[in-house]
């Protein structure tokens, strides 16, 4: 099975979930996925940025995360080892990054956290709360910080119950021409 039938699959078998408990949101695994590409795709974000927000919480689709809500499911690093056999950073790192950039936020703009859903707040505790004077400099200075932090604006954002969206078919098909840009051969100038 090819990377984008994987994705699918994952979408299709547990993507009409929903987190239950503490960490319960207004929609589904897959409404959040493509309202979040959405949003990227209306900022005109590139490809691969609008390829990492379709993804960038498929890690909680997939089996092995905790489900007890006083633990953190670590989901943003799960589905990275699937997704590196095909994509490169600029689709990884933003996913990897995501959940620093909210630690980010909440440290860094004073009302960012207002704006976040009763999940995200519990979530965030979960994940270290927000970071400290150090940890903001090492994640800055990451090379895919800011992108980072235009996804993790976009899932804030993605939550909406019943707004209208593409369908996962045409998110895979950029998934799938984002693949083919990634596996072309680099031309290399020589001087």
């Amino acid at each position: 099975m090819d990377l984008i039938a994987k994705i699918e699959a994952l979408f299709r078998r547990r993507g009409a979930c929903q987190y239950e408990g503490e960490r319960r949101e207004g929609v589904t695994a897959l409404a959040h996925a493509l309202q979040c590409a959405q949003l990227a795709e209306w900022a005109h974000a590139d490809n691969s940025l609008v390829a990492a927000a379709l993804l960038h919480d498929l890690g909680a689709l997939m089996d092995g995360g905790p489900a007890e809500d006083w633990r953190d499911d670590q989901h943003e690093s799960r589905a990275l080892p699937l997704l590196a056999s095909g994509f490169g950073a600029t689709v990884l790192e933003p996913i990897r990054l995501h959940v620093q950039a909210k630690r980010y936020l909440v440290a860094t703009d004073p009302a960012y956290e207002a704006g976040l859903s009763p999940a995200s707040r519990h979530s965030l505790a979960l994940q270290g709360g927000p970071m400290r004077a150090e940890e903001q400099l090492r994640f800055m200075a990451r090379p895919h910080a800011a992108a980072a932090l235009q996804l993790r604006r976009w899932d804030d954002l993605a939550k909406i119950p019943g707004k209208r969206t593409p369908p996962l078919d045409y998110y895979l098909a950029l998934l799938a021409d984002e693949l083919a840009q990634a596996q072309r051969p680099r031309r290399v100038a020589i001087a």
